[in-house]
């Protein structure tokens, strides 16, 4: 149970009814204070929709942060959206392998990818070889765009677990195909 109220449309000033479209849990708590709701769906929807990054690579990276902290709510969510953007069912199975240390069909990007994101979960920082392997691959831009893709998902997920967010039903479905362990 979350330890905020949800809010309705209705509870907002009509000048913030447009963050609650998306009609997330999410959404609804963190308009209990409108303006950094605001800053923080501005960021969100940077990475989503104006990023340059590659939207698979980006989604395998929010998938690894989210299954690594084993937040169901962020895990569910990104399964579908990433679906969207061209994740498969074998990339997922590739980064649970990869999560386990085991090989995996991944191509060498998306494996550098994935363990850089590891790396910023684990470790608070990719290591200099990984961050190297990647940037053989990346501009500049796409390099920033995917460390601060990470370190946002990573705010994300402590922000659903302090909060105590809960997942919609229609995300919960997720779980039948994918069981996080330790998540019931």
């Amino acid at each position: 149970m979350a330890r905020l109220p949800y809010l309705e449309p209705d509870q907002v000033a009509p000048e913030y009814r447009d963050m609650l479209k998306r009609n997330t849990n999410l959404h609804k708590l963190l308009v209990n204070s409108p303006d950094m709701a605001k800053a923080f769906n501005g960021i969100g929807n940077f990475i989503r929709f104006k990023s340059k990054l590659d939207p698979r690579l980006r989604e395998l990276a929010i998938l690894q942060v989210g299954w690594l902290e084993r937040s169901e709510y962020e895990f569910t969510h990104h399964v579908k959206i990433g679906k969207e953007f061209g994740v498969t069912d074998e990339d997922i199975q590739g980064l649970f392998a990869e999560t386990e240390g085991k090989p995996s069909k991944l191509e060498p990007l998306a494996k550098a990818i994935l363990k850089g994101a590891r790396e910023m979960t684990r470790d608070i920082g990719m290591s200099e070889e990984t961050f190297a392997e990647i940037k053989q691959h990346l501009s500049n831009e796409h390099m920033t765009d995917l460390v601060l893709t990470i370190a946002f998902y990573n705010a994300v997920v402590r922000v659903l677990a302090t909060m105590k967010i809960d997942n919609e039903p229609y995300y919960k479905e997720v779980l039948q195909q994918y069981p996080i362990p330790g998540v019931k």
